[in-house]
């Protein structure tokens, strides 16, 4: 029996598992809470259902344990603390001796910091700016310590912007809540949920060992999917907003997005998993998710 584990089953897991579940008879997914877990117990992703366990941060109980000893397939995207991460502080003695062939840990190219706009690859210097970077960057370090120790493969996936159904510029726009802030010389990178899929799936399908930049192709502008998502839905854009006017009321962790400004390569993902992303720009994506009633 092949038996996934979800450790943190949000919305990037959450499609994963909706696209992919079926290449495994058992799915266990973890949350932090008693409500979440009641509400995961009932619902199904791609016609699966998952067996819903807690977990914490802080204290890994029986049932997480004996599920993931085992799991063939380990996918990570819990979030670190300042002392690195909890999953593996909490379970690397469980997961040593396991029966696990494949773990993926979800990153974030903010571990790069800020390059001036400059273009980035995994061979790039980090430099992360935020605390939540720098946690990251912690945590990175201390799988790639636990592959090299148990010489069992681990896949970093340093994701760009997560976008999708139910969480998209088509939606902001209808909404009112979109805003267009202006900024010369800033850029991002971004990525579909279906592609974050896809990239997962190649990892576990190929035992894949370290670091790989999940984006898409086209690094651009921050208002351009928003003036975009407009033009899908026949309305006018929000006026573009000063940095300066914008900045005075942003929350920090919104403003730390804009203090870092960079060009995310994804070639490694062609080259040595094989993926050609179905997304490789915001604007097949939004097309499709419009088509789909994103927005309307």
């Amino acid at each position: 029996m092949a038996t996934l584990v979800c450790l943190g089953f949000g919305y990037s897991a959450q499609h994963y598992v909706a696209e992919f579940g079926a290449r495994f008879d058992r799915i266990v997914g973890t949350t932090r809470s008693e409500p979440n877990a009641t509400a995961l117990a009932t619902a199904e992703y791609g016609g699966r259902s998952i067996e819903p366990l807690l977990f914490d941060g802080e204290t890994a109980s029986p049932e997480l344990t004996a599920a993931l000893n085992n799991a063939d397939a380990l996918l990570i995207s819990v979030s670190p603390d300042e002392s690195g991460d909890p999953a593996l502080r909490l379970l690397s003695d469980t997961l040593a001796p396991s029966k696990l062939q494949s773990i993926v840990y979800l990153s974030t190219v903010g571990v790069y910091g800020d390059h001036a706009g400059a273009w980035v690859d995994e061979e790039s210097d980090t430099k992360p700016v935020s605390a939540r970077s720098r946690e990251r960057l912690q945590a990175e370090t201390e799988w790639q310590a636990f592959a090299a120790r148990t010489h069992m493969p681990v896949s970093i996936l340093r994701l760009a912007g997560i976008y999708g159904p139910g969480q998209n510029a088509l939606i902001n726009v209808a909404r009112n809540t979109a805003r267009r802030i202006d900024k010369p010389g800033q850029v991002f990178n971004r990525i579909h949920v279906a592609d974050i899929a896809l990239v997962i799936d190649a990892c576990f399908a190929r035992r894949a060992d370290g670091v790989f930049n999940v984006a898409d192709n086209e690094p651009t502008a921050p208002g351009d999917p928003i003036v975009f998502a407009a033009g899908l839905l026949g309305v006018a854009p929000p006026p573009a907003i000063p940095f300066a006017e914008a900045a005075k009321t942003m929350r920090p962790m919104a403003l730390s997005f804009y203090g870092e400004s960079k060009r995310v390569r994804n070639a490694k993902l062609t080259r040595d998993l094989g993926v050609t992303l179905r997304y490789p720009s915001y604007r097949e994506a939004l097309t499709a998710l419009f088509a789909a009633g994103d927005g309307r």
